[in-house]
């Protein structure tokens, strides 16, 4: 017969592989559990056994005959019971009688108890294995350590599963030294041959085919990005990462060519208009692929241009604080050239981008730059904010940054840098009138109704002009251009900026060296002015001049603006600024060839506002005195000086042709002329002569010479003494700038004085004389003899 097969299958190998730790931890416990209650049995079988054995040997055998003798109490009635129900002994066999007896000299027959029907040998396999593992169980001193077990896959057999493990092998501590002295021998051999150090040499060839790498990286990028932006738009990302670069090698040059790549990228791919996030219910909408895909383009180019704005910023802040960062890749001096960086690409962006998103934050950032104390980046910006200001037609941006700059301004309390204030002269505002009715100002054109047309037109007629207004319906849409009003009510408010900066100088910090950029500023915006502002401007620029704390080109700064009010709206009001001009002819003598030659220029500029505009209420007296003054002016100026004087004296004859009568050596009038008198009315200017001119007929500049000869001979407009028209057509002020002496050297160049006679030269012979020439000769031709020399005979004479 085949043998019955076991139903419980012994698991594979794969199958236990598979089994969870936490499902052998577990078995594992459990086994522990029931080995420790079994112990624990045992251990109470084996005090039981123990003292039953005790009392074995102390107490004598009870022989089974005489169950009954000598039994106390309750224990004799229980034996009665007992003895009752058991067989008499005459009852049973021989054989069974022997077993009994045999029986009783055992000690399980002592601790058995009788009554129960289980069989007396029927625990004895199990007890007899227990006691087998137990004492095959190891037997460990105290004194001896704790042995490491190495946990190994379990076995399961009929029994159940039977844990596996092993002793973790110990070294000793003789191999534990032998490879310690190993590892230190190794050690040292690789102390020993240590990797062999770069020279300079090698470093900057290993640091060039780096940086070249780089640049072809951020070449190949940038090409993939112009060529297809709509699709390349995720490698801005993979660009700008490139600003985090870690090799300390070229990390400066490297971020600072991808500051460069991106922002001329950004200018390049940026779109011509304003991009805004989109609404829910635009996102929700179901769109065409190519919207979709111009929509993604859109939004990746915002977020990028976002995070390279941060980025630059960044990096200012970090040359501000000037705090070195863990990383430790860039040091502190290189801080400042990726700072020059990074503000001159804001710079870029601030001038090429005024339309697109985060315009103002780059304002923001940009307008503090102006003040600060590094010239350079200080010069960057301010240059950045008047190109902005020049190229604003519309003048949005330019109020954006007028508003940051007034704001600053205050915040400081007006202790900046004069040159920020200096960037408003460049706003383009003088193109606007200011006029009351702005209705008047490009007035809409109104088209006619249908009823105007029924009265007025024919049906022919009014098809032609129903054709005519729809074509100059789609001209106005297609042109785009921004309306006359919009652009009028910008450049308002940004006056109106201006003006209260300006003021506010004039009224809180009057010694402060903003005062001339605000002076320069109102004498160039004063035609723009409300009218209602212009006695109180007057009092107060008059307070300026009289209080001496201004100086001189501060206070023809102050001049040159009352006259500016004056000659645009202030037409209307009857004031006679006598005081303005007693300053200026009196202070005229303090321009000199030095420090004060610049400010010849502003007394031009101021010369032409008050007495050539204002023509009809300035005397003659006034007219002669201050052409006198200017003739004698131009004796001791520099020569660029001395010819925009002379350019305005001929203005001046010409505006006032009576004034030729200084070319008279004879008198007019009663009197005699006081030049140091300080009023140009009574100083008796008709009695004196122009005699300067003769002197300046001598000057060494060609071009005074020619201006002095002009006005000898009373300024004519044709004829040989007129000037030529690349003379006579410009203005002084740009005379003084042509001819300008600033780069030291003569304005027109001095002419190279040619030989008579062409092609011969003379020898040097030539200039000797003929005795002289013989006896060169004679001694010339002479053959040296060689004579000892002995000096001892001169010497000894000489004694004597």
């Amino acid at each position: 017969m085949k043998a019955r097969r076991n139903k419980k299958q012994i698991p594979s190998f794969r199958k236990l592989i598979k089994t969870s730790k936490v499902e052998l931890e577990n078995k594992l416990k459990n086994k522990q559990f029931k080995q420790q209650s079994t112990l624990k049995k045992y251990r109470k079988e084996q005090r039981k056994l123990r003292q039953a054995v005790k009392d074995a040997v102390s107490k004598k055998p009870i022989p089974l005959e005489n169950p009954k003798e000598k039994r106390p109490g309750k224990r004799i009635e229980r034996e009665e019971e007992e003895e009752e129900e058991a067989l008499p002994l005459d009852m049973m066999d021989e054989d069974d009688l022997q077993l009994m007896k045999d029986l009783g000299q055992r000690v399980s027959f002592l601790t058995r108890d009788l009554s129960s029907s289980e069989p007396v040998h029927a625990k004895k396999r199990k007890h007899e294995r227990i006691i087998d593992k137990y004492e095959k169980i190891p037997r460990t001193l105290q004194t001896a350590p704790e042995k490491e077990l190495i946990h190994l896959l379990p076995i399961k057999d009929k029994s159940g599963i039977i844990p596996q493990t092993r002793e973790k092998p110990v070294t000793d501590s003789n191999k534990d030294e032998e490879d310690q002295e190993e590892e230190r021998e190794l050690e040292e051999e690789i102390i020993e041959d240590p990797i062999q150090e770069l020279t300079i040499e090698e470093h900057l060839i290993e640091r060039k085919k780096k940086l070249q790498e780089k640049k072809m990286h951020i070449a190949a990028l940038a090409s993939a990005i112009l060529s297809d932006p709509e699709n390349n738009i995720k490698k801005l990302k993979e660009l700008r990462s490139m600003l985090m670069e870690q090799d300390p090698d070229v990390a400066v040059t490297v971020r600072k060519l991808v500051i460069v790549s991106l922002m001329e990228l950004f200018k390049d791919i940026t779109p011509s208009y304003k991009i805004r996030p989109l609404t829910e219910a635009e996102k929700s909408t179901k769109t065409r692929k190519e919207t979709q895909k111009l929509r993604e383009f859109e939004e990746g180019l915002v977020s990028q241009y976002k995070f390279y704005l941060e980025n630059l910023e960044q990096m200012v802040k970090d040359w501000k604080q000037r705090k070195l960062k863990k990383s430790n890749v860039v040091s502190l001096k290189a801080y400042k050239g990726l700072a020059e960086v990074a503000v001159k690409s804001l710079c870029e962006l601030l001038v090429a981008l005024p339309h697109f998103n985060f315009h103002n934050n780059i304002i923001v950032l940009i307008v503090p730059l102006m003040n600060d104390m590094s010239k350079l980046i200080s010069e960057m910006c301010c240059e950045a904010v008047k190109k902005l200001f020049k190229q604003d037609k519309l003048g949005q941006a330019s109020l954006g940054v007028i508003k940051v700059i007034s704001g600053f301004v205050k915040g400081r309390n007006y202790e900046v840098r004069p040159e920020m204030l200096k960037t408003f002269l460049c706003l383009r505002i003088k193109e606007v009138e200011v006029k009351k009715d702005t209705e008047d100002i490009n007035k809409p054109k109104k088209f006619m109704t249908f009823k105007e047309k029924r009265k007025s037109l024919s049906r022919m007629q009014r098809k032609w002009k129903k054709a005519e207004e729809k074509l100059e319906r789609e001209l106005r849409e297609a042109e785009a251009s921004e309306s006359t009003e919009k652009k009028l009510k910008l450049h308002t408010e940004t006056l109106n900026i201006v003006f209260v900066t300006y003021f506010r100088i004039l009224k809180k910090a009057q010694r402060s060296p903003l005062l001339p950029a605000v002076l320069e500023g109102l004498a160039k915006f004063a035609h723009l002015i409300n009218v209602e502002f212009f006695d109180d401007l007057l009092v107060v620029l008059h307070t300026l001049i009289e209080s001496g704390d201004l100086s001189y080109q501060e206070s023809l700064h102050c001049v040159q603006t009352a006259f500016h009010i004056l000659s645009g709206q202030g037409d209307v009001l009857n004031i006679d600024p006598l005081k303005f001009y007693t300053h200026l002819y009196k202070t005229l003598f303090k321009l000199h060839a030095g420090a004060t030659n610049e400010g010849v220029e502003i007394v031009l500029q101021c010369l032409d506002v008050m007495l050539t505009k204002r023509r009809k209420q300035v005397s003659q007296q006034r007219a002669l005195a201050f052409i006198k003054r200017l003739c004698t002016l131009a004796l001791h100026v520099l020569p660029n000086s001395s010819i925009g004087i002379l350019a305005t004296t001929r203005i001046l004859m010409h505006t006032f042709p009576k004034t030729d009568l200084l070319l008279d050596s004879e008198s007019q009038g009663s009197g005699v002329f006081l030049p140091e008198l300080d009023e140009p009315e009574y100083c008796n200017a008709q009695n004196t002569a122009l005699w300067e001119l003769h002197a300046l007929r001598r000057h060494y500049h060609p071009i005074v010479q020619r201006f002095a000869a002009h006005l000898i001979a009373g300024a004519p407009s044709e004829g040989s003494g007129a000037l030529k028209p690349e003379l006579s057509r410009r203005s002084a002020t740009e005379l003084f700038e042509a001819y300008s002496m600033a780069e030291m050297t003569f304005n027109p160049p001095v002419e190279s004085s040619n030989p008579k006679i062409k092609g011969k030269f003379l020898q040097g012979d030539s200039f000797l004389n003929e005795d002289l020439n013989q006896l060169i000769k004679r001694y010339s031709s002479e053959v040296a003899t060689e004579s000892p020399l002995d000096f001892t005979k001169y010497l000894k004479t000489s004694l004597h």
